[in-house]
């Protein structure tokens, strides 16, 4: 690539979308080894179900105010006056069951964390420990689900987790790098691929 040559990117990441752009460019997959984020990304790929990404995108900063900066902890502890808050929030999607989810999925992750030392060491055994560098040519190719995502969402749910389903637990794979999913033609596959 020169100078003079454009960023190639993924198809879903449109050029006229500094949001979409940022989150390409920097985060989706990249390998997250964080409990923090991983609970932030767990909860936000949760919350998508049904809607377009966008939608939870442009919300994002203000769920991390509304769920104390997904402080696992913290969101396990919130009762019924707190639920009803967040149903009030305009700044969120007000899903009863998604806002209840939250609070049960916190309190399966923090049972998770006991059993594991960490969330982190727990969900990247679904594939051995290291990202897999997938080698997709044409964004079709990629799939909505795959014989990992199925074994972590039968895992997640046997352990309390909701709003977990396989292609929702796909998406959480390539949102936190356990699967890097950029096109080969994407500047990122290269650069996360090293």
């Amino acid at each position: 690539m020169t100078a003079h040559s454009p960023i190639v990117r993924c198809a879903w990441a449109p050029p006229g979308n500094p949001l979409y752009l940022a989150y390409h460019d920097q985060e989706w997959g990249v390998p997250v080894h964080d409990d923090r984020l991983l609970f932030e990304f767990l909860i936000l790929e949760g919350v998508q179900a049904g809607l377009s990404w966008s939608t939870v995108l442009n919300r994002r900063d203000h769920y991390r105010r509304a769920y104390d900066g997904f402080d696992p902890a913290l969101v396990a502890a919130y009762d019924e006056q707190k639920n009803a808050a967040l149903l009030a929030d305009p700044g969120i999607i007000r899903n009863r069951l998604k806002v209840a989810t939250a609070v049960q999925n916190a309190r399966a992750f923090l049972r998770v964390q006991e059993e594991f030392g960490s969330f982190d060491a727990y969900i990247w055994r679904f594939i051995g420990g290291h990202p897999r560098h997938n080698g997709w040519k044409n964004p079709r190719e990629i799939p909505a689900e795959t014989t990992e995502s199925r074994a972590m969402s039968r895992d997640l749910r046997a352990r309390g987790f909701a709003f977990v389903g396989p292609t929702i637990c796909y998406a959480f794979m390539q949102a936190v790098g356990l699967v890097n999913d950029h096109t080969v033609d994407c500047f990122r596959y290269a650069e996360l691929s090293c």
